[in-house]
């Protein structure tokens, strides 16, 4: 399936996510390192910082991939852990790192989760890879208790015209080399500069978040403003 065609509805995505993430899951860990700038763990460690997470709390790791969020939550005493993702074998390396979550694989459109049943949800590069958004967001919601927070770390769509270019031919350009290089297919990781071309960027996400009913949504920006966290309350 070309760049291009991925994009093209919502189940085509939904397809070419499934399927890239089941090709780069064992080099998932890597790719994230080297794509972050070294930088991945300590952006996570902030999401972590973010959501408070108390031990009378559920909490719910949406795109969960290898685990990392979900463990950092479980060692920080939250009653209960989920991890969701898409693609089930992401999901079997995680349970190879141990810890004490439990993983699910499922859809962020339609979680199998009941009706104000999550304290805490936190998903790492989750929304900008869903096939809708405001459909995630609206789940997010539905799952949600009264009073319960949402913290979500995604790469940005910067507004500057020319911050944009730079940033996006860096990924294409890097993203190409490694795809090539580990894959045979450049277009193994141009993917994600093709996502944050058609992400609406972090204000927006933010303001979809407060259609939703989301309150106190504040964006907290990461490598000056190239990536951002959203940090709300339902």
């Amino acid at each position: 399936m070309s760049l291009e065609s991925a994009f093209s509805s919502p189940e085509q995505k939904r397809r070419h996510v499934r399927r890239l993430f089941a090709t780069i899951a064992d080099r998932y860990d890597l790719i994230t390192r080297l794509l972050s700038y070294g930088q991945d763990r300590r952006w996570k460690a902030r999401l972590v910082r973010e959501a408070n997470v108390t031990a009378d709390d559920v909490v719910l790791d949406l795109a969960s991939g290898t685990g990392d969020i979900a463990l950092m939550m479980a060692s920080r005493g939250a009653r209960r852990v989920i991890g969701l993702d898409i693609t089930h074998h992401m999901l079997e390396l995680a349970r190879g790192k141990g810890g004490d979550v439990t993983y699910v694989t499922g859809d962020m459109g339609a979680l199998p989760v009941a009706d104000a049943s999550v304290d805490v949800i936190t998903t790492g590069y989750g929304l900008r890879n869903v096939p809708d958004l405001d459909t995630a967001i609206g789940e997010m919601a539905r799952v949600l208790r009264p009073d319960g927070r949402v913290v979500s770390l995604d790469f940005n769509n910067p507004d500057h015209p020319f911050v944009r270019r730079a940033y996006l031919g860096y990924l294409t350009a890097v993203g190409g080399l490694l795809g090539r290089a580990l894959h045979g297919d450049p277009d193994t990781y141009r993917y994600i500069p093709a996502s944050i071309r058609r992400y609406p960027g972090a204000a927006i996400v933010a303001a979809r978040m407060r259609a939703h009913g989301f309150t106190d949504v504040r964006v907290v920006p990461l490598l000056f403003g190239l990536m951002s966290l959203h940090v709300a309350r339902r």
